[in-house]
């Protein structure tokens, strides 16, 4: 149920909550990627192929992650959205901390399942609380600052991951980022108050209501289309970029790590806080460009990873990546906002969850499956070197996602509600 008592939140008290969901969702992600860096250790234990650590990245947490976000976030419409989160993050926490105990791949497919589960009562729900505590013309910058979560998670997991998996082993480091997880619940609960909503939760649209409206709007299905592009070339390549870095370039786990981490904290956090400024600053002035600056970002930053990727220097492909890596964050805080102002606000949570199923489904669940697969067929050819080439065809997904952002910009101008 809404909280009645809850009163309109100061702006220190709108940061708190703000900064609670950050630390939920770089967990969210630390959960999420911690596998790319062990995949390495674990291959070599658990006997795998490409292909189906592909399948332990993707299509094993995508599944119910994607499907499951929907009526997830109905009921976090129509209850409580506070409580949803938190019962959330204590399901893929627990579930994280149990990829430590599996001893095959089936076991471990089914636990990533159970991580998918948890994680998706989460981003939805988060997404409707920051656009009910702050106004229209800050929640670009909001959404982006919780977007933080992705590149400070990723790196989060790759840093923290690939220390405990070289000084420890694989499974402690799985158990360790679980149990911080099942650790930060119950403080969440307590400080993060449900916020003031424009109507009772309970009368909270039907699923199939929300649907409808963004299925009659072009922008959504752009912005959906471009953003599953998108995911599934910046989901392929984060999965595999560490086992890229120790096949082509030589380096340990811990060295693969540093260079990620690193990669992700200076370009990843950059970009996420470039994309919310430039949202507001140019969505303002014309709500097409919510659209048109990721389609610009993406052009602009595939044909640097290309040229970081072929290379043979360490030193050289992390400067190249830098800026790439940088502008294929800068969608989140623009395309986020958008999907939020399609529909009365009501109907967030389940706005949100209805264009994550279809970039997750197709993004998340299709994007290191297909680099592994790919890599597996390009074996016979290329050896070991297999792998830089499957990652060089997959950023062509970059280039479909500029296409499709593009296109969105103009029918967003139609298709937005002010709220």
């Amino acid at each position: 149920m809404t909280d009645r008592s809850a009163t309109p939140a100061s702006p220190a008290y709108r940061g708190v909550v703000l900064a609670m969901l950050l630390l939920v969702y770089t967990f969210n992600f630390l959960d999420r990627q911690i596998l790319g860096i062990l995949a390495g250790p674990i291959k070599a234990e658990l006997g795998l192929s490409d292909t189906q650590l592909g399948a332990l990245g993707g299509i094993a947490f995508a599944l119910l992650y994607s499907t499951l976000a929907i009526p997830l976030a109905l009921l976090a419409d129509r209850t409580s959205r506070t409580w949803v989160i938190t019962v959330s993050l204590a399901v893929w926490s627990g579930f994280t901390a149990l990829c430590g105990l599996a001893g095959n791949f089936m076991q471990l497919f089914l636990c990533r399942i159970g991580v998918g589960v948890g994680e998706a009562g989460g981003v939805a729900p988060s997404y409707a609380v920051i656009s009910d505590y702050f106004p229209a013309h800050q929640r670009a910058r909001a959404l982006s600052i919780y977007s933080l979560g992705i590149p400070l998670g990723s790196a989060g997991g790759v840093l923290l991951g690939g220390y405990i998996a070289q000084t420890v082993e694989w499974r402690t480091a799985f158990i360790v980022v679980g149990l911080l997880g099942l650790l930060i619940a119950p403080v969440f609960r307590l400080v993060v108050r449900e916020p003031v909503r424009p109507v009772q939760a309970s009368d909270a649209a039907p699923v199939s209501a929300v649907f409808g409206i963004l299925a009659a709007k072009r922008s959504f299905w752009f912005l959906a289309v471009g953003a599953a592009c998108s995911s599934m070339c910046g989901y392929g390549v984060a999965f595999w970029l560490p086992s890229l870095l120790m096949r082509s370039f030589g380096l340990d786990l811990m060295g693969a790590g540093q260079f990620l981490g690193g990669l992700l904290l200076i370009g990843g956090v950059a970009g996420v806080l470039l994309g919310g400024w430039l949202g507001d600053a140019m969505g303002g002035k014309d709500k097409a460009y919510y659209a048109w600056v990721p389609a610009i970002s993406y052009v602009v930053g595939m044909p640097l990873f290309v040229v970081g990727v072929l290379s043979d220097s360490v030193g050289f492909a992390f400067a190249l990546f830098l800026v790439p890596q940088a502008l294929v964050y800068v969608w989140l805080g623009p395309v986020l906002t958008a999907v939020q102002h399609l529909v009365p606000a009501h109907m967030r949570a389940s706005a949100a969850a209805s264009f994550l199923l279809i970039n997750n489904l197709v993004g998340l669940g299709l994007g290191s499956w297909f680099v592994g697969a790919l890599s597996d067929a390009l074996t016979p050819a290329y050896g070991i070197e297999a792998l830089r080439y499957a990652i060089v065809a997959a950023l062509g997904f970059y280039l479909l996602a500029g296409l499709f952002m593009a296109l969105g910009g103009r029918a967003l101008r139609k298709d937005w509600v002010a709220a």
